[in-house]
């Protein structure tokens, strides 16, 4: 067979040009690489992976540890099909495609892999498309109804797993797969097909380890998990009374979710948030008064907030044992927490509409909302609104604030969010949750808010005037900026504000929190923390710094304090020397232990009441995911061309031998 092979490889080679000519295609073929160009197109695409957790797997990969071969066929010709196939799903589809397919067994033994179109052009055709659940991470909800939809349109497809490969289709490669599709649609009874070629095998699968426990004794995956970032406004002195002061927490997350792994913007949910707590850190970083807040501003980055919570449960968990990642704060001191959820969907008929979801009936509470309220009236317009979520939700909707509640029941808290009773982000946790998805008008209202907002609670000052909040104003061409890099490939994290502070190790961003890579540390270098992870810090480090203007000195002889960080120091390998108190913090399951360079699943704590319920989440290891198509010729024709090369060869042999002989009669004869 492998001769039979080369054979046709040979042939392919020397008819090729031929072919090229004919069709107009001009690159040579003066190389293998060029030809197998030519032969095979590799799409761009994003693959579905495969998780795992303490009870099982969700996720997609490969059945085996071989690549999958199938032929390209439309879901809606599924049902023809006679063989498994490779089925190309539009996104409207795609919930009642994987749910048969989990449910019904003689349809899952037609599919060999699901090719997906983005969806992209159809969204507003869409009702909604949230592949989540309808109470995200609802067994960690500090209250027990638990049956409020607080995401309608989640399907929690996400969370079940696949034994094939998924695969995103990117706008360009859709159309490379619809004309192969139509192709085969149009031969039928031909002897070639066009297939695709799935290469999306995980080690995990391999190795047969189906839950976290196994897989990591088995160094087959590694811990979700990331650095989340913490800085306080003006810098913590441990040497004076402000290490006392009672702390305003302002809290938001930078980690997302999606049935696709690099897929996973979350435009409104979270970084529409993130966007404006970095903008509302900019605005309170030009005030001259910061040294006489009587409370410590601390503003509070998460990552892992979409996989369990891992990093507000790692970072209360780390505020207990008084590590070097949370120096500086002291759990007794939090007086207030102030989320900032999704804020990016409040502009509707010209109107920007935020909700204030509150945690406690306490003087801390109260004291917030009017706080928000004096805020609202400092703007001095009626395009902004600010309302008390309805008394008819079961409590907070899920966010990092309900760790908080978990830990301390007692705790005072508000969420901010663009919604009251559901989500207003009709693509929650999906690849569609992206930068036309926001609108930056209301991520530039809400930072606004927020800003004076944390002022006036920090200042904790009496009859605050509009002419004292009229100084905090939000940089409205920053906000725009942070959307561009955050949200786009293009520029992405090449964009100039990002570039001020960090290398980038790629332009497309991604809210996927990623793996934990190494021992986790409260200095973690470059390559263990995410790009977005390193521009927060970087980003913070400078806006909260005690040194402005020309304070500011080179790293290069090491800085004069212990209380100064080196901010900058990728672009020039040099840096600056800021005075701030900005730190990251480690963000993985609070099940978990590294030690001896192996990650351990620690026995559930009854005392713990989160752990108990922590999926401890892992990703599989893989080497190379890929997908590529081409034309294969029918195995049953092969060999027929096979047997009639032999048959003629037979024939050849005979006439050869027979023409020799008959000459060499007729010789003799002669």
């Amino acid at each position: 067979m492998e001769s039979h092979q080369h054979l046709l490889f040979l042939l392919i080679c020397f008819a090729a040009p031929f072919h090229l000519a004919l069709s107009g295609e001009t690159e040579p073929l003066d190389s293998v690489p060029a030809l197998g160009r030519t032969l095979y197109k590799v799409i761009d695409a994003f693959p579905c992976v495969r998780l795992l957790n303490l009870s099982g797997e969700i996720g997609c990969a490969n059945p085996g540890d071989g690549r999958v071969i199938a032929p390209l066929v439309r879901f809606a010709n599924v049902n023809a099909t006679t063989k498994p196939s490779t089925i190309l799903v539009t996104l409207d589809n795609l919930q009642d495609f994987l749910e048969r397919a989990v449910n019904d067994k003689n349809f899952a033994e037609k599919i060999s892999g699901v090719l997906l179109e983005p969806g992209s052009d159809t969204r507003d055709k869409l009702k909604g498309f949230s592949p989540a659940e309808k109470f995200p991470l609802a067994k960690f909800a500090p209250y027990q109804n638990t049956s409020h939809e607080w995401n309608p349109d989640g399907s929690g497809i996400m969370w079940n797993a696949y034994d094939f490969p998924v695969f995103l289709l990117s706008c360009n490669s859709t159309s490379i797969l619809l004309e192969a599709v139509l192709k085969n649609e149009k031969r039928k009874l031909a002897h070639n097909i066009d297939v695709a070629e799935f290469n999306s095998v995980m080690q995990t699968t391999k190795a047969g380890t189906h839950n976290s426990e196994h897989c990591l004794r088995e160094s087959t995956c590694l811990p979700l998990g990331g650095y989340s970032v913490w800085s306080s406004l003006p810098p913590i002195s441990a040497s004076s009374s402000e290490s006392s002061k009672t702390i305003i927490l302002a809290v938001t997350s930078m980690d997302s979710a999606s049935f696709f792994r690099d897929k996973s913007f979350g435009a409104d949910s979270p970084v529409s948030g993130l966007v404006a707590m970095l903008a509302a850190a900019d605005a309170l970083s030009h005030i001259d008064d910061s040294q006489s807040f009587k409370k410590q501003l601390v503003f509070l980055i998460f990552t892992g907030e979409a996989w369990g919570y891992i990093g507000s449960r790692r970072f209360l968990h780390e505020l207990d044992l008084q590590s070097n990642s949370t120096k500086g704060l002291n759990s007794s001191l939090i007086d207030m927490v102030l989320e900032i959820g999704s804020v990016g969907k409040g502009y509707i008929n010209g109107v920007n509409t935020f909700y204030a979801h509150a945690a406690g009936d306490d003087l801390a509470t109260n004291y917030t909302l009017n706080a928000l309220q004096v805020a609202l009236a400092s703007l001095k317009s009626d395009s902004v609104k600010l309302s008390n979520a309805s008394s008819a939700n079961p409590g907070i909707p899920p966010s990092s604030l309900m760790m908080f509640l978990k830990k301390n029941s007692r705790a005072s808290g508000i969420v901010l969010e663009d919604f009251d009773t559901s989500f207003s982000n009709e693509f929650y946790h999906s690849h569609l949750d992206d930068i036309a998805n926001v609108n930056s008008t209301s991520i530039v209202a809400a930072a606004s808010l927020i800003a004076r907002s944390l002022y006036i609670l920090a200042k904790d000052a009496e009859n605050m005037t509009t002419s004292d909040l009229s100084v905090i104003n939000v940089n409205t061409s920053l906000v725009e900026e942070l959307l561009l890099c955050l949200l786009s490939c293009d520029p992405g994290l090449s964009c100039r504000l990002v570039r001020e502070y960090i290398l980038p190790t790629s332009n497309c961003p991604s809210s996927y929190v990623g793996v934990i890579l190494g021992e986790p540390s409260a200095t973690p270098y470059p390559g263990q923390a995410s790009d977005i992870s390193r521009f927060i810090w970087n980003f913070l480090a400078d806006k909260t710094s005690g040194r402005k203007g020309n304070s500011f000195s080179s790293c290069v002889q090491g800085c004069n304090s212990s209380s100064d960080l080196c901010v900058k120091s990728e672009i020039d390998g040099k840096g600056i020397c800021v005075t701030s108190t900005t730190r990251y913090v480690p963000a993985y399951s609070t099940r978990l232990r590294f030690d001896s360079d192996a990650w351990t699943v620690l026995p559930p704590n009854s005392s713990d009441p989160m752990g108990m319920v922590d999926p401890v989440w892992t990703e599989s290891n893989w080497e190379v995911i890929g997908l590529r198509v081409y034309t294969m010729q029918d195995a049953t024709y092969d060999q027929l061309i096979l047997l009639g090369g032999i048959a003629l060869t037979m024939l050849s042999y005979v006439a050869i031998v027979a023409t020799k002989t008959f000459i060499t009669k007729t010789l003799k004869r002669d």
